[in-house]
């Protein structure tokens, strides 16, 4: 609740909405899913698949939101 309201998203959003966010982006920006279960500390690729929503469709404004969010300014 706390990471959604920085981000100015209305619906409520778990940490595990942003990890499967983290892990989606990364897969679809080419990476390989047994990298991203070692970025994810899984022991293994089966268990980040539970993460991969590639298949779901995000819209620009909510990446935006995210990207934009003062949560992720601390990794800059």
């Amino acid at each position: 609740m706390r990471r959604s309201g920085a981000a100015s998203i209305r619906t409520t959003i778990g940490q595990h909405t942003f990890r499967a966010t983290g892990i989606t982006a990364y897969l679809k920006n080419g990476g390989t899913l047994e990298n991203a279960a070692m970025i994810a500390n899984h022991a293994s690729a089966r268990a980040t698949q539970l993460y991969d929503r590639r298949s779901d469709e995000v819209s620009l404004d909510e990446v935006k939101r995210i990207l934009t969010s003062p949560l992720l300014r601390c990794y800059k």
